[in-house]
């Protein structure tokens, strides 16, 4: 497994709720890849939390939105935006969790569009939220020029 190299953590401004790791406010996520899969582990608290010790539903959604991203980001080397997500909870998650287990991979690729699996495991293993990320892609061109994305490595990559 190896740990991806977030491409913008030098970048002026840079302040995503999900990845950035100098927002207060963020999930401060970080990725590996694992073969086919992106994964990220995070640790749950309760700052997040919805009803009385269990996540909020729109904080595993954002998760889910942001794992889906890095495998844009890694698998196919640009950058894209969401534009439709179709999310499933299957069980709660709890604010108590030791850890979670996110993991996604790309199902398909039609030109610009890349449609995403992705899900929430507890610390038992089980699956918890599912998620299906369709995305459109920018071409590498736009996503240098608007994004800054010139490409997502892992440690020990050139």
């Amino acid at each position: 497994m190896k740990k991806l190299i977030n491409p913008w953590k030098n970048v002026d401004g840079y302040f995503c709720f999900g990845c950035a790791p100098h927002n207060p406010y963020g999930l401060k996520m970080e990725f590996y890849e694992d073969g086919d899969e992106i994964v990220s582990y995070w640790k749950p608290e309760k700052a997040y939390q919805g009803w009385l010790n269990t996540m909020h539903g729109g904080v595993l959604a954002s998760m889910l939105d942001e794992i889906c991203g890095w495998v844009v980001f890694r698998k196919l080397q640009t950058a894209g935006v969401t534009s439709k997500m179709e999310t499933r909870y299957l069980k709660p998650v709890h604010t108590t969790e030791k850890q979670l287990t996110l993991k996604a991979s790309l199902r398909e690729q039609r030109r610009n569009i890349a449609i995403i699996d992705a899900a929430i495991y507890n610390e038992a293993g089980e699956e918890c939220t599912t998620a299906v990320c369709t995305y459109f892609t920018f071409p590498k061109e736009k996503a240098q020029q608007e994004m800054f994305f010139h490409h997502c490595k892992a440690e020990g990559e050139e």
